[in-house]
């Protein structure tokens, strides 16, 4: 199920176009559409789609000439990989019922478990129109304040990987710079237009009144729940933002205060930047909450430049810290879903996950850890709202194929294998790296880290092959996390126990 046969290292100079020009030079497929499934891990569906010929045999491959890097994506190849090596190996057929994919949150129904977080990408109506035709099943709508916001130019950096797709991404973004009245107008659209989409209001107040308002109002033009922004980076000055998130007490008033306004669900925006996020979500079950967001961003500074001295985003000479997000930060943010997941204290909560969120394998991975919904932005920023046909089909064939009905019983499957301590972990067994020969390609990385970064258990032969000395090696796996090829794997075992 999980070993891809492609990866993306295998069409990095695919640009991943907006109305591809490779797709309307194809009469038969949609070569955008099935490069994109491999892009982003929906590879089994793609091919359970596909005929049981292959048309790109002896095609003269129009679609590689029509590319915006012409004959520089192996389109033809990659399409009949699909076909030739991961077709035949499927269990089960493309499953057209999406219905798996229905949930709910706090009550209110979800036709899938996929919104948008608050952000720049939900901020308009058009955006959100945008984002429900092409199968978003609610939104996240950009914190409302009753603040002057003035946003900065430029207010966003990035980590690159090698083909320029962004890892990790920094934002000094504030709020919603609409009025109050301009919002709740746009709620009560979107409510008339889409009545079954999902709108989760995101809110920010100054004080009691203001959270108790803002919650009201929401709820009288159209909001189906409610999200207490505790956790905004941007909005630390004064005592707003994760200022709040970090002090439990004024989570639990705040919370109060907006539960005294409405009588929808309140999910609680929980910081990151603290150490463990428990005390404040207790405190916000305590103020009257039905549900937990998390994460929001984490203070961040990417870069300084070497020459003007000035970090990223650089603002008139100045920059700040602000908020990091992109898939970089999922491993916290599983981290701090399994702790809300395992707290006996919040048990019956709906946890609506999001951090590094890109594919639908990252939120299955959320899922599993205790998350009800999945939220969703910087990957749109990157890709755009169409990555949802990528996380629904990626999550349905999983469920289908794995015999679940719905996602409810996939949450939380994971939770009993995590502990917050290494002490649990069985100590007596060395699993050796298993070298695959045929794949081999004698570079020498795997002998390069264990000499240099391991314990010496690895050396080349004359042919340039792997050589496992069994007495040196314990088990670490770098080797197979740093050769290139995938040549290295799980072997046999060793037990080291002595009685």
């Amino acid at each position: 199920m999980f070993e891809r046969k492609i990866m993306r290292s295998d069409m990095l100079r695919c640009a991943l176009c907006a109305d591809a020009p490779c797709s309307a030079a194809c009469a038969k497929l949609d070569p955008a559409g099935l490069l994109r499934s491999i892009w982003f891990d929906v590879e089994n569906a793609a091919a359970a789609r596909m005929t049981d010929s292959n048309p790109c045999i002896d095609c003269p491959a129009p679609c590689e000439a029509a590319c915006v890097r012409p004959h520089q994506v192996p389109i033809r190849e990659l399409i009949t990989r699909l076909h030739a090596d991961v077709r035949p190996q499927l269990d089960i057929p493309f499953p057209e019922d999406e219905g798996r994919l229905q949930t709910e949150l706090c009550g209110v129904t979800l036709e899938n478990p996929f919104l948008l977080s608050s952000s720049v990408v939900v901020s308009t109506y058009d955006m959100c129109s945008r984002a429900f035709e092409a199968g978003w099943a609610g939104v996240c709508f950009k914190t409302i304040c009753s603040f002057d916001i003035h946003e900065a130019s430029p207010r966003f950096s990035a980590i690159t990987g090698d083909n320029g797709s962004i890892i990790g991404f920094k934002n000094i973004e504030q709020l919603s710079d609409h009025s109050v009245a301009e919002n709740m107008e746009i709620f009560r659209r979107l409510k008339e237009n889409y009545p079954t989409k999902f709108i989760l209001a995101s809110i920010m107040g100054q004080n009691d009144a203001e959270w108790e308002e803002l919650s009201r109002l929401c709820e009288e033009n159209g909001a189906d729940a409610i999200e207490l922004n505790f956790s905004c980076p941007n909005m630390a000055d004064g005592g707003l933002g994760s200022d709040i998130g970090q002090v439990p007490e004024l989570v639990e008033r705040f919370t109060a205060a907006a539960r005294r306004g409405t009588k929808l669900p309140i999910l609680a925006k929980l910081t990151p930047n603290v150490a463990t996020m428990s005390p404040a979500a207790e405190a916000a079950r305590r103020g009257g909450a039905d549900g937990l967001a998390a994460i929001n961003t984490i203070k961040s500074i990417i870069g300084v430049n070497p020459h003007t001295y000035i970090s990223a985003p650089a603002v008139h000479g100045m920059s700040a810290v602000g908020g990091y997000s992109g898939n970089a930060v999922k491993p916290i943010a599983l981290r701090f879903i399994a702790e809300l997941g395992q707290n006996p204290t919040l048990h019956g909560m709906h946890l609506s996950a999001m951090g590094g969120v890109e594919t639908w394998l990252d939120a299955l991975e959320f899922i599993l850890l205790g998350a009800g919904s999945i939220q969703v932005t910087t990957a749109v920023m990157q890709y755009g709202y169409r990555i949802i046909d990528d996380l629904k089909a990626g999550l349905n064939y999983y469920l289908a194929e794995k015999g679940f009905s719905c996602v409810r019983e996939a949450t939380g499957l994971a939770l009993e294998s995590v502990s917050d301590t290494t002490d649990v972990l069985e100590r007596d067994t060395v699993i050796f790296p298993r070298f695959h020969r045929e794949k081999c390609i004698g570079c020498g990385r795997c002998e390069i880290s264990c000499a240099d970064g391991g314990h010496q258990a690895i050396r080349l032969n004359e042919a340039r092959k792997p050589i496992l000395d069994g007495k040196k090696c314990v088990g670490c796996h770098l080797c197979v996390l740093v050769c290139p090829e995938r040549a290295i794997s799980s072997g046999r075992k060793r037990i080291t126990k002595k009685n």
